[in-house]
């Protein structure tokens, strides 16, 4: 209704100045003729009046076209540009989901970063039962390496000693039986030896 009002008033003014200047320019016969009632056409006239008529006539046909024609191009925007931000505010939710994933993968791995640092004493610790195992290792491969030389020479004066038994067969009865006896004593002797040494070392490792 504004823009109505303001139309029809700006219709109003170019009249009015279309018919002063045609006033002006009219000279005094016609009014003196027009007293007369003697009426004599204006083409300049008429013709400012036609123009003034026929923009009056589409100031008039905007207004009252004017809601429908803006609906109609708002209407036309919509359509031209509702699809292209659709498409686009699907591809920034997409963007947003694998930014999303991505801040998560970043975050965790900072998280691994700062606890393997943390866990350096652990490894510190680690790092220190593995240098006593392989000392443990070392000592038991050391001991058993030493036990199996004393058994093997203990083995070697048994055999030595078994091995001259059978030669004693040409002696007297009396003779050869002492000396099985003693070679018998001689045995337990080490039997009884070796199983100390085996209870003393168990004892040592328990220990």
């Amino acid at each position: 209704m504004i823009r109505a009002t303001i139309y029809i008033s700006i219709c109003r003014i170019d009249i009015e100045v279309a018919l002063k200047t045609a006033r002006f320019r009219l000279p005094d016969v016609i009014f003196q003729t027009m007293a007369a009632k003697v009426y004599q056409p204006d083409q300049e006239l008429e013709t400012k009046v036609k123009k003034a008529t026929e923009r009056i006539s589409e100031n008039m046909h905007i207004v009252a076209n004017e809601p429908s024609l803006a609906f109609y191009r708002l209407q036309e925007h919509v359509r031209k540009a509702l699809p292209p931000m659709v498409e686009k505010r699907v591809e920034v939710l997409a963007l947003q989901q694998q930014l999303l994933g991505r801040c998560y993968d970043v975050e965790y791995a900072v998280s691994a970063i700062r606890t393997m640092q943390g866990a350096g004493k652990s490894f510190e610790n680690t790092l220190e039962f593995i240098k006593n195992a392989i000392f443990f290792k070392q000592q038991l491969k050391y001991e058993e390496q030493r036990r199996h030389k004393k058994d093997g020479s203990r083995d070697s004066v048994y055999k030595r000693l078994s091995a001259h038994i059978p030669t004693l067969d040409h002696l007297p009865d009396e003779i050869s039986d002492v000396v099985r006896e003693t070679a018998n004593r001689v045995e337990s002797m080490m039997n009884h030896a070796r199983h100390s040494s085996d209870i003393q070392r168990s004892t040592t490792t328990h220990n």
